[in-house]
């Protein structure tokens, strides 16, 4: 009997013929559903060549995109830093000894994950304008980048306190038992197991920081899809605009999908390579032969 058969019922000829028959449809709902579409675009003309020639122009370019693309990487890589950052402290605080910090941690984190992210950065960049706490080119940056922090750190926080606590209790407990003190069993020996364990939940958070830079739009910062809507009004080409735009964002997506799964797979390398070094012992103590090869 093969394990897949114990698994689950394998579907018969009926269940597969079925399932042929779904997925023709689904693929031909899918087919008329993308017709419609770009035969409504090419009704309206939006694939003629004079809608698409702006992006063989350098200063478009240098004018819209490149700036727009600046802000939206300056905005994610700064608040992807800081939540890191504030969602290791916060996770860590949750899992204190103490009652006093894990209730006060544990409130800080429930209440900005609860506010809406576009609504914190209408209440920061209000906020700053009033108390002029960053100079006035440099507003919508901080309340972004702010309101992202806010929010992606409380996510993170979440992640790291349930990336710990799925560690094994013995972890914890032959480390205190070796003699290390509590900084150094979170330190040395459950950090660096949870964070290659939620490396995946991670990268997720990130591509939505990534994705949330965006909502910036609606305190004039100057991110992509600001500047794809600026040049399509410029060039009278808003869909081309937003297409390309779309095109940059899936890029930038799957580009840090990428680098965090490379990143998993040299940190799960390196633990395996630890392992082996550790494991590799040809002398023991006096008086054993830890080997079982002859002595000389």
């Amino acid at each position: 009997m093969s394990s897949a058969s114990v698994l689950y019922d394998a579907p018969g000829p009926k269940a597969r013929l079925r399932y042929r028959l779904y997925s023709v449809g689904v693929v031909v709902v899918l087919a008329a559903a993308a017709w419609f579409v770009l035969h409504a675009l090419d009704s309206k003309g939006q694939f003629e060549a004079a809608k698409w020639k702006p992006f063989l122009d350098g200063q478009i370019w240098s004018t819209y995109l490149l700036p727009g693309l600046r802000g939206t990487i300056e905005a994610a890589v700064l608040s992807i830093v800081f939540a890191l950052v504030i969602g290791m402290v916060f996770g860590i605080l949750r899992l204190s000894e103490h009652r006093i910090v894990r209730v006060v941690a544990g409130a800080v984190v429930e209440v900005a994950r609860a506010i809406p992210v576009l609504i914190l950065m209408i209440f920061l960049f209000a906020l700053f304008s009033t108390k002029n706490l960053f100079p006035s080119d440099q507003l919508a940056l901080a309340a972004v980048v702010t309101a992202l922090t806010i929010y992606n750190g409380s996510v993170i926080a979440e992640i790291v306190r349930s990336g710990i606590r799925s560690l094994p209790k013995g972890q914890s407990e032959a480390a205190v038992a070796l003699g290390l003190r509590k900084n150094q069993v979170m330190r040395v020996i459950l950090l660096p197991q949870a964070i290659t364990a939620m490396l995946p939940a991670l990268v997720s958070q990130m591509v939505v920081a990534l994705k949330d830079s965006a909502l910036g739009y609606q305190i004039t910062f100057v991110e992509v899809v600001r500047a794809g809507k600026q040049l399509g009004a410029a060039e009278q080409n808003t869909v081309p605009s937003l297409l390309v735009i779309a095109a940059i964002m899936i890029t930038l997506n799957y580009t840090l999908s990428v680098v965090a799964t490379q990143l998993e797979r040299w940190l799960r390398t390196r633990k395996r390579g630890s392992t082996v070094v550790s494991a590799n012992i040809t002398t023991g103590a006096p008086g054993m032969n830890l080997t079982g090869a002859p002595r000389p």
